[in-house]
């Protein structure tokens, strides 16, 4: 079970000038060149005050210079790390471009005002999901949660307003280090990290594979 990657790589020359700018153009090519499913799906990493790590996929809804953003559930397991620990990892695994892109960051949650805004743009059903599920909880039956989701659809029909969950929002992940890796012939791959600068600036770097 074992592929040969592609003999073009990544060279300095060839970055962007900031690492979102570079990560919206493989973003892009990954979603539009590639078909990627979910190009925004993304591995979060995060570890709770013991330094137990833990990781779950999560969709990226939004990104610009100030960071990552995602959304959960703040009672949520990945919530509670980030309360104790506020240091995550995201990874964009994308296999079939033999690229992947690992973010390092702080987290802090978005304010209620861009939370609302996001949750107003969601499904009428996923609106409904996010007050279904105490997400991370452990519960007896599936049907608690399908009774909970019915009960929910009966009080807010669509087309009825759904209000925002309070313990629901999001999270921004403001990068400190973007490393982009592109798979190479011979397992020589290449790994190009941006690193934060104190004055705002950004310093590349290369791994050795």
């Amino acid at each position: 079970m074992r592929q040969q990657y592609r003999a073009e790589g990544l060279a300095e020359t060839d970055l962007a000038a900031t690492p979102v700018e570079q990560f919206a153009r493989w973003f892009k090519q990954a979603a539009t060149e590639a078909h990627l499913f979910e190009p925004n799906a993304m591995i979060v990493s995060t570890a709770d005050a013991e330094g137990r790590p833990s990781s779950r996929t999560v969709l990226l809804k939004q990104f610009d210079e100030r960071g990552f953003v995602f959304y959960t559930n703040y009672d949520s397991r990945k919530a509670r790390d980030l309360a104790q620990n506020p240091y995550a990892c995201l990874l964009f695994p994308w296999h079939p471009m033999g690229r992947q892109v690992i973010v390092t960051g702080l987290a802090r949650r978005t304010g209620r005002d861009e939370t609302a805004a996001y949750f107003r743009t969601r499904p009428h059903g996923s609106q409904l999901g996010a007050w279904a599920s105490a997400q991370s909880s452990v519960i007896d039956t599936r049907e608690q949660v399908d009774t909970a989701y019915a009960e929910l659809a009966a009080r807010y029909p669509e087309g009825e307003q759904v209000p925002v969950p309070p313990n629901w929002g999001g999270f921004r992940v403001a990068p400190e280090t973007i490393e982009f890796w592109q798979g190479r012939e011979n397992r020589l791959h290449d790994r190009l990290r941006y690193v934060a600068e104190a004055d705002g600036s950004w310093r590349v770097e290369r791994l050795s594979p």
